[in-house]
């Protein structure tokens, strides 16, 4: 239905694919229900916890229907949104299916979230459940006065401060529940993301969307799954890049997935458990990435993996080249965004990368860039990456924001129509996308139009600097003077001999018009959840 054939290249791969999205579509059967029936024993899940527990299709056939009828129990039904506030563990995944075989929004909420946090998403959306454990239980008590809608909280751990036991409450039920039938265009969950002004908005994603990770998840994962083949990644599955990245792929494609996620991401422990348990294929975030870099001899480990996929911000030449020398391999890196993901990517062994690139549109995807009248780009010029109308993966609409929804399509001068992203960038003459920033990240500066990733990525190949972001503060004569925040590497502390250095590197290295005017030092810089820079709170610090 959206699986890709390998070939030699990049075109062969595109142009062979043809999406084939049936009437009836329910995650439930496509990621858990056909492999139970099929191949019952096949390995669905590694849950790394003391001890290491292991789960089957058929396992997860079996669980999530007694879920499934504890909700339908409790009037929980088609249309209906459950709040799922739990780490990467099994019962995440089982709160997943259960709400798709009987038609209910699942709502992934990140377990790092504070009250206001979760008290928005939970009103905004009307949850009438919620799902979560006893670390988390507090929070979901603290708020419930203020939720009219929440009915019902569970927790997997059992009887809480206003929460019944969901391991006592499936013990008591049947476990077979038949499927709601569905269509692709059914809602399956519902996601908040961070809009760069204004609340969080809800992106309402349908079952298809499954298929529209598909191929490219295959493109950049090296055409799993092979034999042998499992996926981990540190990314949380309350946030798309774990969740579509990952997780439903994987599961769609009969692959086993390893979970775990540490409170704090240690590069040793994440080395250690890809080692220990043989992990193939891996979606390690730019971040991550950047920590691993600050290891010592990170080849000292015995790695099973033979892909890694990386996205949400630019990896760049320095973490590129790291990357290769680490793992032996280069990492392919993907690009797309919670309203339309994955949409661009690349595949080192048929693609020949460019450092900076995301790399081409993926097999069925269209993706151009336009400009503020909706007229098509040529190659060079730079405007707003867009994607054509009709993708799989893009989302329904924004839950309760029509008015933002419409904000987000634009007709072009082809006369279809496409989703904006609101990232900057251009394609070059064979088709690459060159992503620049987002596009109110952009310095405008004495004429110029500068995205920082580029400049970051040329501070960041310094050896005294661990990580940086780069803005553009007022200027009454440049309009903006480009600035860069910096986290030093250790052994290194910050002067303004050092500050000096920096400039002359970017100088040397890109150009005199995107030399930081001023550098300063930084202990952390302000990032997401999912590990991308929130350049706007540095703008906002200024």
């Amino acid at each position: 239905m959206a699986e890709i054939t390998r070939a030699e290249t990049w075109e062969a791969v595109r142009a062979a694919h043809r999406w084939d999205i049936p009437g009836d579509f329910s995650m439930a059967w496509t990621c858990c229900d056909r492999w139970a029936e099929t191949e019952p024993d096949r390995l669905a899940l590694i849950h790394v916890a003391d001890p290491v527990r292991e789960y089957t299709f058929s396992d997860l056939k079996r669980l999530s229907s007694q879920l499934a009828n504890v909700l339908v129990t409790h009037g929980i039904g088609r249309g209906d949104r459950v709040g799922c506030l739990l780490p990467q563990v099994p019962e995440t995944v089982l709160a997943h299916l259960a709400c798709y075989r009987i038609g209910a929004i699942l709502m992934p909420l990140f377990t790092l979230f504070g009250e206001d946090a979760l008290s928005y998403r939970l009103s905004d959306s009307g949850a009438k459940a919620v799902i979560t454990d006893a670390a988390n239980l507090p929070k979901v008590d603290a708020i419930r006065a203020d939720l009219p809608d929440l009915e019902f909280v569970w927790s997997v751990d059992g009887r809480g401060d206003g929460a019944a036991s969901m391991p006592e409450a499936m013990a008591a039920v049947s476990d077979q529940c038949a499927r709601v039938a569905l269509t692709p265009e059914d809602p399956a969950f519902l996601c908040y993301t961070s809009g760069t002004t204004g609340p969080p908005k809800g992106a309402l994603l349908p079952h298809r969307v499954v298929l529209g990770h598909v191929p490219a998840t295959q493109i950049v994962q090296d055409f799993y799954p092979q034999p042998g083949d499992r996926i981990w990644t540190p990314s949380d599955w309350a946030w798309l890049g774990g969740l579509g990245n990952i997780l439903l792929p994987a599961l769609y494609l009969g692959m086993p997935v390893v979970a775990h996620r540490a409170e704090k991401f240690d590069p040793e422990e994440a080395f250690a458990l890809m080692q220990t348990h043989r992990v193939t294929n891996a979606f390690l975030a730019p971040t991550a990435l950047k920590l691993m870099r600050q290891m010592d001899n990170p080849r000292r480990f015995d790695l099973a993996l033979r892909s890694v996929g990386s996205g949400g911000e630019s990896l760049g030449a320095a973490i590129l080249d790291w990357g290769h020398d680490a793992f032996g391999f280069t990492i392919n890196e993907f690009y797309g965004q919670t309203e339309c993901n994955p949409v661009l990517g690349c595949n080192a062994n048929i693609l020949p990368v460019r450092p900076g690139s995301t790399g081409k549109a993926i097999p069925g995807k269209h993706v151009g860039i336009l400009g503020p009248d909706g007229s098509i780009l040529p190659p060079g010029q730079a405007g707003e990456i867009a994607v054509r109308r009709g993708d799989p993966s893009m989302f329904l609409r924004y839950w309760n924001n029509p008015e933002k929804t419409a904000e987000k399509f634009i007709v072009a001068e082809d006369g279809h129509e496409y989703l904006l992203t609101g990232d900057e960038g251009e394609t070059d003459a064979d088709g690459y996308f060159w992503f620049a920033s987002r596009t109110d990240d952009v310095i405008t500066s004495s004429g110029y139009r500068i995205g920082p990733s580029e400049i970051e990525d040329c501070l960041n190949r310094h050896p005294a600097v661990a990580m940086s972001a780069v803005v553009g503060i007022p200027d009454p004569v440049r309009t903006e003077i480009v600035k860069a925040f910096v986290v030093l590497a250790g052994g290194h502390n910050g002067s303004p001999e050092l500050a000096d250095e920096l400039k002359a590197h970017v100088r040397a290295r890109l150009s005199p018009h995107v030399m930081p005017r001023l550098v300063d030092w930084i202990d952390q810089l302000p990032m997401t959840a999912t590990g991308k820079i929130m350049r706007r709170d540095l703008r906002a610090k200024e």
